[in-house]
């Protein structure tokens, strides 16, 4: 059942690193300021990928000025931010299903709130009834980060952290598996 599962995450992964460059409307006829990027990480059996934009810090106040803190954020720049997981996941100890998903965020100085949203609108319409979980976590002053970046980090056969990270503030959300 686990290899069937995971062909599928992988299918599945395929068809959003594709359609997440379509839904980005990115062309080749010019440089974007805030590429697009993904990242992948397996987690026991579990296979989770993201995808975002990219924006620079480009001598900016970031968190509280370009980005305000208390309102939600897609998490990028360009489209809302996409994460796919492959099997059924804990984020920060809450149940998630295997599915795809549009990951937001709101910003505060002392806490953020990482929301999971159901509404896959390949863009920044956000719908905060189709919030399928929001759990706090706190931010961490950190190096600067000039491109917002997201990445694993800590991983195990049973979590790991997934980071976001730009400017001087980078923010860990843990994901559990129950492989």
């Amino acid at each position: 059942m686990k290899s069937v599962i995971f062909t599928i995450s992988i299918f599945l992964l395929g068809l959003v690193s594709s359609h997440s460059l379509v839904a980005q409307e990115r062309t080749t006829d010019r440089v974007w300021a805030s590429p697009n990027a993904a990242v992948s990480q397996t987690i026991g059996l579990t296979e989770i990928l993201v995808t975002y934009g990219r924006p620079g810090v480009r001598d900016r106040d970031i968190f509280g000025g370009l980005v305000p803190f208390g309102e939600v954020w897609r998490t990028g720049a360009n489209e809302s931010t996409v994460i796919v997981f492959g099997d059924d996941v804990l984020v920060e100890g809450e149940q998630v299903p295997a599915g795809t998903y549009s990951l937001y965020t709101i910003p505060g100085e002392d806490e953020w709130t990482v929301i999971i949203n159901e509404k896959l609108s390949w863009g920044t319409q956000y719908d905060e009834a189709e919030d399928l979980l929001r759990v706090t976590v706190q931010p961490e002053e950190s190096i600067h980060m000039e491109q917002f970046m997201i990445y694993f980090e800590d991983v195990t056969e049973h979590q790991g952290n997934l980071v976001l990270h730009w400017d001087n503030t980078r923010v860990p959300v843990t994901i559990s598996v129950n492989d």
